[in-house]
C-alpha cells in the first residue's frame, strides 16, 4: 500500500481557457483548457498513476481489481467509487443545465446522478453563477421559458467571491459563469440535462440540448443563498483546516499549511490530496511524492500517518 500520484484527465470544451495551463502546469488541449479532473475512476476521463510498483495504470482499474478495501469501508457502500474532482476554468460561460438523482439517473442513464459543491478558487470582480430561480415556477412555465428563450430572466444569479463554497444538489438549475477558476468536488457521474447554451455553434451546429429529461428533474423552487464554507477554520499543529462541505457523497476540507501536516488515514475511507497552491511533499514511509499546485494524491484507506511539509493550499476529499 502507498500514495498515488496522480495524472489528470483533460477535456477542452468549448467555454475553457488557458488558466489551468499556466497557474497549474497541467498540459493544454488544442488551444483551450476547460476542466482537469484530479480525481477520476470514470470512464470519460480515467486517472493514470504515476509512481510506484503501479505506474502507467488507471487508478480504476487497481481499485476495482487489486485494492478494492484501499476506497475504505464507507465508499464500499457504493457500486461505483463514488467521487469525482475536477479543476474548472470557465473563460466563457458554461451552458445553465441541470443534473439527475440518483434514481432517476440509474433508471434512464445506467450511471449515478450528481450533486455536487463549488469552491471559488478566483473569480473576475463581476462574476456570477446561476443557482436555481428567483421564484417559485411551475413546470409549464419552466418549460415555456426554455421555448420562449426568456429561461434567463427567471433564473437567481449570484456574484462569487474567492474562497466562498457552494454545494449544489441534484436537480439543482446552475451554470457557472465566465471569469470564475474553481474546483469541484461531485459524484462521480458525467449525466448533465443542458437546457440553455447561448445560442453557441460547435461544429456546425448547436449543442444538443436536454429538455424534456430536464422538466422530469428540475426542482422549481429557489435555493437558499450558499457562499460560507460550511465550518470555521480550526488551528492545527502546522495548518489550518476548514470543512468546506459535507453529504452522504463525499465531506471536503481546505488545509492552509504553514508548515507541516500529519494525516491519519484509517479504514474508512481513502483520502484524495489536491494541491491548489504553494509547493509541499509528502512522506510514508520510503515514499516521497511533491504536492506541487495542480498535483493530486491518492492516500489508499488504511495507510495510516503520511506527512506532508511545506507551504500549501489542500483540498482534502473523503467519504
Amino acid at each position: 500500500m502507498q500514495p498515488l500520484k496522480l495524472r489528470p484527465a483533460t477535456k477542452a470544451y468549448v467555454w475553457g481557457g488557458t488558466r489551468l495551463q499556466k497557474e497549474f502546469d497541467i498540459p493544454m488541449m488544442k488551444d483551450r483548457l476547460a476542466e482537469a479532473w484530479v480525481l477520476s475512476c470514470h470512464p470519460d476521463g480515467e486517472n493514470i498513476i504515476e509512481n510506484g510498483k503501479y505506474q502507467g495504470r488507471t487508478l480504476s482499474d487497481l481499485l476495482e481489481n487489486e485494492g478494492k478495501t484501499w476506497r475504505g469501508t464507507h465508499a464500499l457502500a457504493f457500486d461505483f467509487f463514488p467521487v469525482l474532482i475536477k479543476l474548472i476554468d470557465a473563460s466563457d460561460n458554461l451552458s445553465v443545465q441541470v443534473h439527475p438523482s440518483d434514481a432517476y439517473a440509474l433508471s434512464h442513464e445506467g450511471q449515478l446522478g450528481k450533486t455536487e459543491a463549488w469552491y471559488i478558487l478566483d473569480c473576475a470582480e463581476d462574476a456570477e453563477i446561476v443557482y436555481g430561480f428567483e421564484k417559485e415556477l411551475s413546470k409549464e412555465e419552466f418549460r415555456k421559458a426554455i421555448e420562449t428563450n426568456t429561461l434567463l430572466e427567471k433564473v437567481h444569479r449570484v456574484k462569487v467571491k474567492q474562497g466562498e463554497l457552494y454545494f449544489i444538489p441534484s436537480g439543482t438549475l446552475h451554470a457557472i459563469c465566465k471569469g470564475i477558476l474553481l474546483a469541484e468536488v461531485q459524484q462521480n457521474s458525467n449525466v448533465t440535462y443542458r437546457v440553455y447554451d447561448y445560442g453557441r455553434i460547435v461544429d456546425g451546429k448547436p449543442r444538443e440540448l436536454h429538455v424534456e429529461k430536464a422538466l422530469d428533474v428540475t426542482n422549481l423552487c429557489p435555493m437558499e443563498n450558499g457562499g460560507k464554507p460550511l465550518g470555521k477554520p480550526q488551528q492545527k499543529d502546522g495548518y489550518t483546516e476548514t470543512l468546506l462541505t459535507t453529504c452522504d457523497y463525499f465531506t471536503a476540507y481546505s488545509l492552509d499549511i504553514e508548515e507541516k501536516a500529519v494525516l491519519d488515514v484509517d479504514e474508512t475511507s481513502f483520502v484524495s490530496l489536491v494541491a491548489l497552491d504553494g509547493n509541499a511533499v509528502l512522506t510514508h514511509g520510503d515514499n516521497v511524492l511533491t504536492l506541487y499546485k495542480g498535483e493530486s494524491i491518492f492516500l489508499p484507506a488504511g495507510l495510516g500517518k503520511a506527512e506532508i511539509l511545506g507551504k500549501a493550499h489542500v483540498l482534502l476529499t473523503k467519504v
